[in-house]
C-alpha cells in the first residue's frame, strides 16, 4: 500500500469503493466490513473494545496485527477487519465509528484530507493533521518507522537515461509508463504536472505487482514503497525528490476518537514508540521474501520489544 503528494484527491463514493474491495479479506471471502455493527465503546468494562481495520496491503495488515495482539495483551477485546480497500474506503469507516482503529502514514493522511497541504517534515505534518483533522478523529503519537511513496526505476533505466532525481524524470516521462496503485493517477497526476513538470505515456493500475512490473519492463517508472523488500531484490532506484512532493510518512495510529479509551491510547504510543523503519523493513522481509504470516511476524516483533 503506499504507499504513495502522497494521497490526495476526491472521495470516491462509498458504494464504489466498498464494492472494490469485496473478497480483499476476510475469512468468509466477503467484504470485511459486513460484519461490524454500531462502535466499540471505549468504556466498555475491563480493557474496551476495539475494531481494527487495515488497507489491502501486507504492511497495512501486519501493523494492524502488531496494534491488535499488543490490545489484546491488555485486556482489550479487539476485532480484526483485515484488506479492507483504499484509504477512500477506510477513512469514512472510522470517522463513523464502523472502525475504531486504522495504522495510518501522517504524510499521505494529510494529503488525503488538506489538497493544498504543504508540510513536509514530520512535526509539520502532525502539527497540520491536528488542525485539519474533523472532530471525530484523533492521532496519536507517531512513529520514528516512516514508509515513503516513491517514483522508482530500474538500475538499467537509471543507467541508460541518466536519471538520479523526479526532476530529471521530466525531460523523458513522455515516452515512459508509469504504474502503482489502481487509484495513482486519481491521486497524483495533477500533482506530478505541477510541481516536476511529468506527463506520462500511459498510467497503468499495477497495484502490488509493481516492483515486478519494473523489472520486467511493464513499465519504466512506479511507485514503490521504500520499505517494499523487492525495491532490493529487483535492484530499483528510488528517484530523489527535491522538492519534496512526497512529505513525511510516519507510521502513526488513526483513531475514532469517541471509541478509544485511555487503555487503548497508551498501548499504541508504547507501540509507535518502538517500531522504527529498520524493524519495519525486516518484518517486512520476513512477509514478502520467507512468506510468514503478518500475524506471526507480529507476534514476534511484539515480544522482543517487550509488548506482547
Amino acid at each position: 500500500m503506499r504507499r504513495k503528494y502522497g494521497i490526495a484527491g476526491a472521495f470516491l463514493t462509498a458504494m464504489l469503493a466498498l464494492a472494490a474491495c469485496g473478497g480483499g479479506g476476510g475469512t468468509t471471502g466477503g467484504n470485511p466490513l459486513e460484519s461490524t455493527s454500531a462502535a466499540p465503546t471505549g468504556s466498555a468494562s475491563g480493557g474496551g473494545k476495539a475494531v481494527i481495520g487495515s488497507f489491502d496491503f501486507d504492511e497495512s495488515v501486519l501493523l494492524a496485527s502488531i496494534y491488535a495482539q499488543a490490545l489484546e495483551a491488555k485486556g482489550v477485546q479487539v476485532e480484526e477487519k483485515p484488506r479492507i480497500g483504499s484509504r477512500e474506503a477506510v477513512y469514512d469507516q472510522v470517522k463513523s465509528g464502523g472502525l475504531t482503529i486504522v495504522p495510518e502514514y501522517n504524510g499521505n493522511l494529510l494529503a488525503f484530507i488538506d489538497l493544498k497541504a504543504t508540510a513536509a517534515t514530520t512535526d509539520e505534518v502532525n502539527t497540520a493533521l491536528k488542525e485539519k483533522l474533523p472532530a471525530e478523529l484523533e492521532v496519536l503519537d507517531s512513529s520514528p518507522a516512516e514508509d515513503k511513496d516513491s517514483l522508482s526505476i530500474s538500475k538499467d533505466t537509471q543507467t541508460k537515461q541518466s536519471l538520479t532525481t523526479i526532476e530529471d524524470l521530466a525531460k523523458v516521462s513522455k515516452t515512459m509508463v508509469v504504474g502503482g496503485p489502481p487509484e495513482f493517477k486519481k491521486r497524483w497526476e495533477t500533482r506530478f504536472k505541477e510541481v516536476y513538470g511529468l506527463e506520462f505515456k500511459e498510467w497503468k493500475p499495477t497495484g502490488p505487482t509493481t516492483a515486478d512490473a519494473l523489472k520486467d519492463g511493464t513499465i519504466q517508472v512506479g511507485n514503490v514503497f521504500t520499505t517494499d523488500p523487492k525495491m532490493t531484490a529487483n535492484n530499483l532506484v528510488p528517484l530523489e525528490d527535491p522538492k519534496n512532493i512526497f512529505p513525511a510518512q510516519n507510521v502513526v495510529p488513526l483513531l475514532h476518537k469517541a471509541s478509544a479509551n485511555d487503555t487503548i491510547k497508551t498501548t499504541l504510543n508504547g507501540v509507535s514508540a518502538k517500531l522504527t523503519t529498520e524493524s519495519l523493513l525486516e518484518m517486512m522481509q520476513k512477509i514478502s521474501v520467507n512468506k510468514d504470516e503478518p500475524a506471526t511476524v507480529a507476534k514476534e516483533w511484539l515480544t522482543t520489544n517487550g509488548l506482547g
